[in-house]
């Protein structure tokens, strides 16, 4: 019941961001006095609606977006009374222009930004000094064994018993010593199993406040170097293991919540942080077709693969079913600023496509002036509908592919 509940609450959170995206264009539209027709929720057979001044507003059956009319968008639009003319949208000046169309993002961007000041004032994320594994000492859970590739979803029959539990260490044991090497945090223990040869090592370890000793014999496997865990592209090399991870030590805080002032300092260094990963991340997503693509056929899926609003939804259930809120609102966070960012792209029908043209004209008309020839006037929007149906066929294809995928094979938060 969790599950459907963070689902459905998810869904319509996106709903929700989607409707307050096109608000934003209507919004300003009207502030700057260009005429807004109608204003939809959703898609599909109208359900409800009503009149208020010169704009219809509604609800649709179909809850997978929304759209306003703004009168006049491109020159070519055919449907604009003649009394309405002077408030075509495309007369308009540029900046006034700029600022319609890029409203959609700015309003996923404050969404984000507002939603994640609310977390971290009265919701709580991850305390990061309890995650910190430079300054926490080595308190260990042992894995049931050592699985072959830092990608394996779980042990498998060939993978090897866990060395640390066959030693006989248990969870929330503290390692002190590797081979007599001090070892003072996580970090010096990931070192020193690094730097170790396979085979036997004595481990120091401490257990309800009595230091203790054990065998372990270390056994090779596939890991990323340590400078190079969160690049998924990066090259395994063959490795001791040990067969543990970090555990949060008893007594460190997991979640902790922040005043409404450093509320605000945490979340723009965390918005930096984000919008810095956002390019890269957005530029990767062609070579991540072919993994999707295997996923299909029921190749283990790569956490690094696009999700859908129905992955993104299922991930929404997961974290209430777990009780993870935080990370339920972390992943509507992301996921406005991604929409955001990705609807600025010069490319129609995206909102950053019409932006681009309106900019490109305002460029060439300067450049033409300069060079002391007629003014070309506007871009013909009719002429650029191949491209723009390229775009939409290509959009399509790759989210009917991650839709198969995330129904199909899903990306999962938690272990079963």
């Amino acid at each position: 019941m969790a599950y459907l509940l963070g689902v459905v609450l998810f869904a319509l959170a996106i709903f929700i961001s989607v409707c307050l995206h096109e608000a934003g264009h209507m919004g300003t539209a009207k502030a700057f006095g260009m005429k807004v027709t109608r204003y939809f929720a959703g898609f599909g057979p109208t359900l409800w609606s009503f009149r208020r001044g010169e704009t219809e507003y509604g609800l649709k059956a179909i809850p997978l977006g929304g759209f306003v009319k703004i009168v006049g968008m491109t020159p070519q639009d055919d449907d604009v009374a003649p009394a309405d003319q002077p408030r075509a949208m495309w007369r308009y000046p540029l900046w006034k222009r700029t600022v319609v169309m890029s409203a959609g993002s700015a309003t996923h961007f404050v969404l984000g930004f507002v939603v994640l000041w609310l977390t971290l004032f009265l919701v709580g994320v991850p305390n990061p000094e309890a995650l910190d594994i430079t300054r926490q000492p080595a308190t260990i859970s042992v894995a049931p064994c050592v699985v072959a590739t830092e990608d394996s979803a779980g042990c498998g029959p060939t993978d090897a018993p866990s060395p640390a539990k066959l030693a006989g260490l248990h969870d929330d044991d503290v390692i002190t010593a590797l081979d007599d090497k001090p070892i003072r945090s996580y970090d010096d223990l990931q070192k020193a199993i690094r730097s170790a040869k396979y085979g036997p090592a004595m481990v120091t370890y401490q257990r309800d406040g009595a230091s203790e000793q054990t065998v372990v014999y270390l056994v090779p496997a596939s890991r990323r170097p340590l400078d190079q865990q969160d690049n998924p592209d990066a090259k395994p090399v063959d490795v001791p293991a040990l067969g543990v991870v970090y555990r949060i030590p008893p007594g460190v805080p997991t979640i902790v919540t922040y005043g409404p002032v450093d509320s605000l300092r945490q979340s723009g260094m965390y918005t930096g942080r984000v919008f810095a990963a956002m390019g890269g991340a957005i530029g990767r997503i062609p070579e991540k077709i072919p993994a999707l693509w295997n996923s299909l056929s029921g190749k283990p899926r790569d956490p690094n693969t696009p999700i859908s609003v129905v992955g993104a939804s299922r991930l929404g259930g997961e974290t209430v079913e777990h009780g993870a809120w935080w990370l339920f609102l972390n992943i509507l966070i992301t996921l406005n600023f991604f929409v955001g960012v990705f609807n600025l792209l010069p490319l129609l029908p995206l909102d950053g496509g019409h932006i681009a043209i309106a900019w490109f004209e305002r460029f060439r008309s300067w450049l033409y002036a300069r060079l002391h020839r007629p003014d070309p006037g506007r871009v013909n929007y009719l002429k650029l509908m191949p491209f723009t149906y390229a775009v939409i066929l290509i959009f399509g294809g790759f989210t009917v592919l991650t839709v198969a995928a995330d129904i199909v094979n899903p990306i999962t938060l938690f272990s079963k």
